[in-house]
């Protein structure tokens, strides 16, 4: 097939993403350079090189490779993806940080968490899967059956981590790919249903989840403890009103949200913004959304059009996560805001795999 350009439309909305978030970034971080200039540098050092600076490298990179590639060797990106995220559990390799999580690989100065190439590795394998079983997917066999083995592998390393905001994203992921590839929906709807169960009775067992469990019930049981974050996002949030304070001007993300440049990022632009820009920002996200499932309808074939939408859908429901987590529609997963949270290693994989789609683009009918 003759390649075209590449769809302008979604590059330039990558760009304004990218944009945005770099204010937004720069304007929550604000609040850690009150705090301490070390830190700052460091953070913004991280967003900058290892995300931004690198994420372009590889989002050039993937662009001028076809995406034939990845169907090529999507086995062994996956396989590399699961040694790679278990290899946090290798004494020595495998970093907590000081949150009591083992999500990082630290090699000298250099870290980086696994599981973003865990998830960009589960959905090229996933897609390569759906692609070669193509009617038979209907078939548990070929279909279902796939998937429950795969998300059992990634949950005995995901939730021993513990990090079970990566093991949903990753499972609504794949079930949505289930479903763009043909399998009847009473079918994703039953093996959701028994896959919340199952984080149900997990949950039952884990404190750290009961806490957010209560704090998303009863947001006000504990307002200087687990309560305390949502809390803060939601004076944050209203304080902003229709029209914001004004870029720079949040209060909050000094001393009182948690992680105001990262997983209350959202809170200070709805601070700074107010109830407009933070639908402004939503209806980014969906454009960004609409814009990804075109590309995925008019791409040339099977593999290419599931690889896309799971990537559409995984950075998307990402950002849905993050921004109902912080409204209190959700409880508080501690996901990054994609384009906009600090997260070096989540930047830098996102951006990679929009070069795929820009590439796939190229081929699109």
């Amino acid at each position: 097939m003759k390649s075209k350009k590449i769809n302008k439309i979604f590059l330039f909305t990558i760009f304004l993403m990218v944009i945005v978030g770099l204010a937004m970034f720069v304007s929550a971080s604000l609040g850690i350079l009150a705090k301490s200039a070390d830190t700052f540098r460091a953070v913004l050092k991280s967003q900058l090189v290892l995300g931004l600076g690198l994420g372009l490298v590889g989002m050039y990179a993937a662009l001028k490779i076809n995406y034939k590639f990845w169907r090529k060797y999507s086995f062994f990106i996956f396989i590399i993806a699961l040694l790679v995220t278990a290899a946090v559990f290798i004494p020595g390799v495998g970093s907590n940080r000081g949150t009591g999580a083992l999500r990082w690989i630290t090699l000298g100065s250099f870290s980086f968490q696994p599981v973003e190439i865990l998830k960009f590795g589960f959905v090229i394998f996933f897609a390569a899967w759906l692609s070669w079983v193509k009617n038979r997917v209907q078939n548990f066999r070929f279909g279902l059956l796939p998937l429950v083995a795969m998300l059992s592998v990634i949950a005995l390393l995901l939730l021993n981590q513990p990090d079970t905001k990566s093991f949903i994203l990753i499972a609504v992921t794949g079930l949505s790919m289930l479903f763009i590839s043909g399998v009847p929906f009473k079918y994703i709807f039953t093996f959701g249903l028994l896959t919340v169960f199952s984080l149900g009775v997990f949950a039952a067992f884990t404190p750290y989840l009961q806490d957010r469990i209560k704090t998303f019930l009863d947001p006000s049981s504990d307002p200087q403890g687990a309560s305390y974050q949502i809390q803060q996002s939601l004076i944050a949030l209203g304080s902003g009103e229709i029209l914001g304070r004004g870029y720079g001007q949040s209060i909050q993300k000094f001393s009182y949200l948690p992680e105001p440049q990262g997983d209350s990022i959202f809170a200070v632009v709805g601070e700074e913004f107010g109830f407009v820009g933070a639908v402004a920002l939503i209806l980014l996200y969906l454009f960004f959304a609409l814009l990804g499932f075109r590309i995925a309808n008019r791409a040339p074939d099977l593999f290419s059009r599931l690889l896309v939408s799971g990537i559409v859908i995984l950075i998307t429901a990402q950002s849905f996560m993050h921004i109902a987590s912080v409204v209190g529609v959700l409880p508080l997963t501690g996901v990054p805001l994609p384009f906009m949270s600090h997260g070096g290693t989540s930047y830098m994989i996102d951006l990679a795999a929009i070069g795929i789609v820009l590439q796939i683009s190229k081929f699109s009918a």
